[in-house]
């Protein structure tokens, strides 16, 4: 087979020569130390270098993360395809549990009796559980806002939020919004974003922490 037409099949080979590839095409942009590999997973996951310009952490981000990770916190995300992209092995390596309630009978039965998302109510339930620390929204904004709404009374106080929903409504206001919070933050600024995204992000402070089997 020739080179011009030689195709990686292997899962990690495909993985490395797609890092290599990001590693260059972004060789012009000084991206901070801490935030180099979780950025270049994003772009990884959306063959999207836009997100190199869009994403933004505050300071204290990656290492309360890490922090919270290495004592075996709680995940709370507001999908089910965020719990079913994060890395299982990585998880079970930190002791670290993930949890999504936006189907749970009490939450349905909490947001149809009051009128609001089961998102919200999903973050009301998780808010009650302290272990929570880090929460990774992908996808609703009303989740975000109710994170933002509750840290303002001092009913959850997390270790990390990951505000990465997407869409057209809402969407960038929430991001703004959780900025403004004062609360641990990493976000994709604007419209763009995604359960895809916050898995990704996720994912590289795992394996920041854990060597991959």
């Amino acid at each position: 087979m020739e080179k011009s037409n030689y195709i990686n099949l292997s899962p990690t080979g495909i993985e490395t020569d797609s890092m290599q590839i990001i590693s260059r095409e972004l060789s012009h942009l000084r991206l901070p130390e801490e935030l180099d590999a979780i950025i270049k997973r994003v772009v990884h996951t959306t063959a999207d270098f836009e997100y190199a310009h869009l994403f933004e952490a505050s300071g204290n981000a990656v290492v309360n993360a890490r922090s919270a990770l290495q004592q075996g916190c709680k995940i709370y995300a507001d999908t089910t395809m965020i719990t079913a992209g994060i890395s299982k092995p990585s998880l079970a390596k930190l002791g670290v549990e993930v949890e999504c309630f936006v189907h749970h009978p009490e939450v349905s039965k909490e947001a149809k009796g009051q009128g609001i998302t089961r998102s919200i109510c999903g973050i009301n339930k998780a808010a009650a559980d302290k272990e929570f620390k880090i929460f990774v929204i992908g996808n609703a904004p009303t989740a975000l806002v109710r994170i933002c709404e509750l840290a303002k009374t001092g009913n959850i106080k997390p270790d990390l939020v990951i505000g990465v929903p997407v869409g057209f409504v809402g969407a960038a206001e929430s991001k703004e919004m959780l900025k403004e919070s004062g609360l641990p933050y990493m976000i994709v600024r604007g419209r763009k974003g995604g359960s895809t995204v916050g898995v990704a992000i996720l994912n590289a402070l795992l394996y920041s922490l854990v060597k991959r089997d």
